[in-house]
């Protein structure tokens, strides 16, 4: 596999813009996922903060993140819509070809299926003449897509193909998911895998919204054995995606961007080494058979 399709979302890095894109390519990524605050809230304006994106010279994985867009009504319905739009232009602004879509947890109870359905392909209608696509994710807290699933389950009714699922192996390996549920999926319908290991044990609390602060990057957790073997099946279910890792740590946030970018890229070194080398004579072996 190569070491281009592997990521680090700026989310897991303290300091500003500038700086936690420098940590990044001197750690050796090509690519980082961008948030929309990263470039809102930059302090000499939204064109500055575009144009460093730009002469970085880094590949943008994608954009985070839409929140809570399915199932409303009425003027929260258009309001939503006015925010996606925003976000899609700023997609295009930096060079994005994604826009993530987490699954909604504001409405108090499960929306209606084919409501759901609707919403999406109106955002994935939306995205086609941007040239971005939408990347829609489970959370354990959603009332429409708790689970990769559910989410599938929604995507697949769904079926456009500027739509696809984007994988949380940390909410995955939570949810105590079995592997064999990706074999439902076909894998050009996942747009993206983002990695993570457990700073504890997996408790029932995980499906608190805090529970995603005791992310560390994979091989320095508890449950590097099972993120392992989650990254080998997507290698032999021949998922051709990328991986960006995405962790939330207060550990990390007090240290400077450039250790933690180094931190990541030894974690780079492990899922190779632990979850693709180890694939390396079963590819030859059918090779030769073939």
């Amino acid at each position: 596999m190569s070491q281009e399709r592997f990521g680090i979302d700026l989310a897991c890095m303290a300091g500003s813009l500038e700086e936690r894109l420098r940590a990044a390519e001197s750690a050796g990524f090509s690519q980082v996922m961008l948030w929309a605050r990263d470039l809102a809230n930059h302090p000499d304006g939204y064109e500055t903060a575009v144009r460093r994106v730009r002469d970085s010279g880094l590949e943008i994985t994608g954009l985070q993140l839409m929140r809570d867009y399915e199932g409303m009504n009425g003027p929260a319905h258009r309001h939503k819509l006015d925010v996606a739009k925003a976000l899609l232009e700023m997609c295009v602004d930096v060079g994005a070809p994604m826009l993530i879509v987490s699954a909604s947890a504001a409405m108090p109870r499960q929306c209606e299926p084919e409501r759901a359905e609707a919403d999406l392909r109106k955002l994935a209608n939306l995205a086609v003449p941007t040239g971005v696509r939408i990347g829609f994710k489970a959370i354990p807290w959603s009332h429409t897509s708790a689970d990769i699933r559910s989410a599938w389950d929604l995507v697949g009714r769904t079926n456009h193909a500027n739509l696809g699922l984007v994988l949380d192996t940390f909410h995955f390996i939570a949810e105590g998911q079995s592997f064999e549920i990706l074999d439902e999926i076909p894998p050009d319908k996942i747009m993206l895998v983002q990695l993570a290991d457990f700073g504890v044990p997996v408790f029932q609390e995980h499906r608190r919204h805090d529970a995603d602060h005791t992310r560390v990057f994979p091989g320095d957790g508890t449950m590097s054995s099972q993120v392992a073997a989650l990254v080998r099946r997507l290698d032999g279910m021949d998922y051709a995606g990328g991986y960006s890792l995405l962790v939330f740590n207060k550990d990390y946030r007090q240290l400077p961007a450039h250790v933690v970018a180094r931190l990541g890229g030894r974690s780079i070194d492990w899922v190779h080494d632990q979850a693709l080398r180890r694939r390396l004579p079963l590819r030859q072996a059918k090779g030769a058979r073939a």
